[in-house]
């Protein structure tokens, strides 16, 4: 699965503010619950560590894991149960003097499921599991070919990952002495067709396991060769329908994908005009504790695109949940495929 614009932005801006806090001891407090584990026994756990911390012997870190802890237990126990994608918590005295107490806590429901559990007390709060959600897992599968050769990729963000390549036996246009014209032309056509069909079992056992990490496939190579290739229908099902253009190459090794990619910018610029009027926002959520001119803006870009505005009170605990994940969120007018 990968993420939408919305969740890529929301989640970048949590883990740049969490690497921005830096603790003057060994009491920021990270802890990550995975799916459909018991909240009560993370918090259970969590009280637990608050009277091992009281062992403690610096008196002020002793006092900042403590509370911490406590702020954690209080912000869980606003959750009836984990979330469906589990749930990450930080907390942490933030303030910079020594002595002084800023006692912050965030929280998220991550974007795809958590599969970790962990409780961390650090000087820095524990990120790096959040910032591999953001790693792109999409990709583009890529196919280079001609009469000769054929190399298969996957361009996966801005780089290009070969995956494999396949020699063919036709002949030259020459034919050997005492060989007839027709004879030679259906030895060369056959070979084609036999080129072709490892051409598309390459496709099938390279590409058909990402399922829906696959986001399309480009074929490329001489004009004429692709479109003969395209024409016999050698790939079919679901494969065929996730080919979202060819283009006419000149090479067809590691050359002939960069110059496949290079071609093939109006097919990946309008994929991604696509997928982005997929995340038209339908409805905006506002926290009543932003800023009102903030609030204002909002609503008058929200009205340009014709999306209704809720203003969320922060006495409820969903209303104190949006505050604390930044005040905004949004209802797509389309579910995200």
């Amino acid at each position: 699965m990968s993420l939408n614009v919305q969740d890529k932005l929301h989640l970048k801006r949590l883990i740049t503010e969490l690497k921005a806090q830096k603790a003057l001891h060994t009491e920021f407090v990270s802890v990550y619950i995975p799916a459909e584990y018991d909240i009560i026994k993370i918090i259970q756990h969590l009280a637990e560590e608050q009277g091992t911390a009281s062992n403690i012997k610096s008196a002020i870190t002793r006092k900042n894991v403590q509370s911490a802890l406590e702020k954690m237990i209080q912000h869980l126990r606003l959750f009836p149960k984990t979330p469906p994608n589990g749930l990450a918590v930080f907390t942490g005295n933030v303030a910079a003097t020594e002595g002084k107490q800023d006692m912050r806590v965030w929280s998220i429901e991550p974007p795809v499921p958590l599969n970790v559990r962990l409780y961390r007390c650090d000087k820095n709060f524990i990120v790096d599991i959040l910032e591999d959600m953001l790693a792109e897992k999409e990709v583009y599968g890529l196919v280079v070919l001609d009469h000769r050769d054929a190399t298969l990729a996957l361009l996966r963000g801005k780089s290009i990952i070969t995956l494999a390549k396949t020699h063919s036996e036709v002949p030259g246009k020459m034919r050997a002495g005492g060989q007839s014209a027709p004879r030679f032309a259906r030895a060369r056509e056959l070979a084609n067709k036999m080129h072709y069909k490892k051409i598309a079992d390459y496709m099938i056992e390279q590409f058909l396991p990402l399922g829906n990490n696959l986001k399309g496939i480009i074929i490329g190579g001489p004009g004429v060769t692709v479109n003969d290739f395209m024409n016999h229908d050698y790939v079919t099902g679901e494969l065929k329908k996730k080919i979202i253009g060819t283009k006419d190459l000149s090479y067809t090794d590691d050359f002939g994908l960069q110059e496949l990619l290079d071609k093939s910018t109006d097919l990946l610029e309008a994929e991604e005009v696509a997928r982005e009027k997929k995340i038209m926002v339908d409805t905006l959520l506002l926290s009543e504790n932003l800023p009102e001119d903030r609030i204002f803006k909002l609503e008058e870009q929200a009205a340009k695109g014709g999306t209704e505005v809720k203003i969320i009170s922060i006495e409820t605990r969903e209303g104190v949940q949006l505050k604390e994940m930044g005040g905004i969120a949004a209802i797509l007018r389309f579910e995200i495929g």
